[in-house]
């Protein structure tokens, strides 16, 4: 069973194979689902279209993490950088190389030493979940990274693109292992669009690990950021009425970890939050994602916002209207 309770088949040719640019779209043309709880209404838009369906005072709350070049290769594997952790050692995942892309590797042992190239030196600490090592390297990982990395893809996408392809244009903060990838679909000029009809733009920072698509997994420790101003914008709107839409299940996670204890105030730190529809949530009224696999974990956020049979109906509409999923695919908006 699903982790949001929403059991689905996903064909591949559902999958986006490459960025909305390369089908010939600009970023804000991909589709935009719209989910309706109060009416349990479901209509099809893209994704330009959003200064009209959202009103004037509400508030969009992104996510500003910028993504890094998070895979090295080696001659038969690949490293993927996940992210510091709080003891302040990095999280790696080792993977194979195969001929599409790369595959889950079991090997590794604590202690061992990795040749990277330039150089470099990786060494094993300890294991941090099954798929995740603790891990040190010889050399500061993000500038390395630079010289050295590039974006982490997985098999569906079938070719490596630029980095500028993997950044929103958000993006100020670098320590992303993968995309935040909701936000991807907003221009400059869309943005000024959403702020000349009186919606709002706020951000906060969470740096997103790698995500595991072969299994389910929960999340890890994330390192967020809420600003003040942020903070005080997200309870000023929701007194006067206001909807506070997160643009990603990041925003979500750093936003609810901020209110655990009551309204959303300044936090930044190291956050295990994870939101479920026992938990439900406390700070956002409504969220912009991508379509999410049928193991992800990320369904279990989403059936806490939408309910589990509005969203059961918004996926079986997104498969038989054709909607494409992952990163580079389409967008839906749950309010």
């Amino acid at each position: 069973m699903n982790p949001g309770g929403v059991d689905f088949a996903l064909p591949p040719v559902r999958e986006a194979h490459e960025p909305p640019e390369a089908r010939g779209l600009r970023r804000d043309e991909v589709r935009l689902l719209v989910s309706r709880r109060d009416t349990g209404e479901i209509t099809h838009h893209t994704f330009a279209d959003l200064p009209a369906i959202l009103s004037p005072g509400d508030l969009l709350v992104v996510n500003n993490s910028a993504t890094l070049a998070a895979a090295v290769r080696l001659d038969r594997l690949a490293v993927h950088f996940s992210g510091t952790s709080p003891s302040g050692d990095w999280l790696v995942e080792l993977r194979r190389l195969t001929a599409a892309s790369t595959e889950p590797y079991s090997g590794g042992a604590p202690g061992e030493w990795l040749p990277l190239p330039g150089g470099a030196t990786l060494r094993l600490v300890a294991r941090q979940t099954p798929r995740l090592w603790r891990a040190t390297l010889d050399r500061d990982v993000p500038a390395y990274l630079r010289e050295h990395g590039v974006p982490i893809r997985y098999s569906y996408v079938r070719r490596d693109w630029p980095l500028s392809d993997y950044q929103t244009v958000f993006a100020v903060e670098p320590g992303s292992a993968e995309m935040p990838s909701a936000g991807r679909p907003f221009t400059a000029e869309l943005v000024a669009g959403l702020v000349s009809r009186g919606i709002a733009v706020a951000p906060i920072t969470l740096h997103t690990g790698v995500a595991s698509p072969e299994k389910d997994e929960p999340p890890y420790p994330e390192w967020f950021s809420v600003p003040r101003r942020t903070a005080d914008l997200v309870r000023l709107t929701r007194e006067t009425g206001g909807r506070v839409v997160a643009v990603g299940t990041t925003v979500v996670r750093a936003l609810e970890s901020a209110a655990l204890d009551g309204p959303v105030r300044a936090a930044d730190g190291w956050t295990s939050h994870i939101v479920t529809p026992a938990g439900g949530v406390r700070a956002v009224d409504g969220l912009i994602t991508g379509l999410h696999e049928p193991r992800s974990s990320h369904l279990m956020m989403l059936s806490a916002i939408a309910g589990e049979p509005l969203l059961s109906r918004s996926y079986a509409a997104a498969l038989e209207e054709g909607y494409l999923w992952h990163e580079f695919g389409d967008t839906h908006l749950i309010l």
